[in-house]
């Protein structure tokens, strides 16, 4: 039995939000998307190069714009554009600009989240300024880019998809990640309720949750015995890659996912199993 190649991609456009980054989950989304025929619009911070990884600095990254070289060379369109996704204006401009050059949306990525740091300690130490955080951009970033692109793809009438990149943190809630997981955890319940709301627009609202994904976001904590010690817990005993969060991405957004909407997949190598 031969396989079916992903359709209704060709021509589409996608946004993906925090997609700068040389070892990560936005960057392979974009290219994946890119590769099945959709023009690309990706965000950035606009970090500085002091405080680009090492690997990063020898290669002479440039964050968001090496990206949309990339998708270039795939053939597809590229806006490469620095948006601060905890800043409702920065969000509505980003939806001004991307009409602007596109004079479409069809698809978009809530990738962007903040960087493990000092929130990951438990509760009763945890300073308020680093929950608010955590929040803003994780959950507030993912609910002004939902609620401002569903606008527009309510006025397009034309349909569409959202996905939201969570974790399986909002569905462990390990100690000492509380931040972190109670903003997946919101991912996933703004995704669902928005599902119900959106799907008499055939604007189709979906959450992936990956597992341990060997990308710069590990490295805190090395890749030695605790590394190690955490790959223990995939039953399919490897870390995952970007692509294979990606993978996930591109057939929710293609036609083969166009009857699945409010859905939370885990990701994760068989990390949680669920029934």
């Amino acid at each position: 039995m031969s396989g079916t190649e992903l359709s209704g991609l060709a021509g589409k456009v996608a946004v993906v939000t925090g997609a700068g980054r040389m070892r990560s989950i936005g960057r392979p989304i974009a290219l994946d998307l890119a590769a099945a025929g959709c023009n690309i619009v990706l965000t950035g911070t606009g970090r500085a190069v002091e405080h680009y990884p090492e690997d990063e600095k020898e290669a002479g990254w440039r964050d968001i714009s090496s990206v949309a070289d990339e998708v270039r060379q795939t053939g597809a369109q590229a806006l490469a554009l620095v948006s601060d996704v905890s800043d409702p204006d920065s969000v509505d401009q980003l939806v001004k600009d991307t009409l602007a050059k596109f004079g479409r949306v069809d698809f978009v990525v809530n990738n962007a989240g903040a960087a493990r740091g000092s929130d990951r300690v438990p509760v009763v130490d945890l300073a308020i300024e680093d929950w608010h955080k955590v929040m803003n951009v994780n959950l507030n970033g993912t609910f002004y880019m939902s609620r401002a692109f569903g606008r527009a793809l309510v006025d397009q009438g034309e349909g569409g998809a959202i996905v939201n990149i969570s974790s399986i943190a909002g569905k462990m809630l390990p100690p000492n990640t509380a931040a972190y997981a109670a903003s997946k955890a919101g991912i996933q319940a703004l995704s669902a309720c928005m599902a119900r709301e959106m799907g008499r627009y055939d604007v189709r609202v979906n959450t992936i949750c990956p597992g341990i994904i060997d990308t710069y976001r590990m490295d805190d904590i090395g890749r030695g015995e605790a590394w190690e010690n955490m790959l223990k817990m995939i039953p399919l005993g490897r870390p995952g890659t970007g692509e294979d969060i990606a993978h996930m991405v591109t057939f929710l957004c293609s036609d083969q996912g166009a009857w699945i909407t409010g859905q939370a997949y885990n990701v994760d190598g068989g990390t949680v199993v669920q029934h």
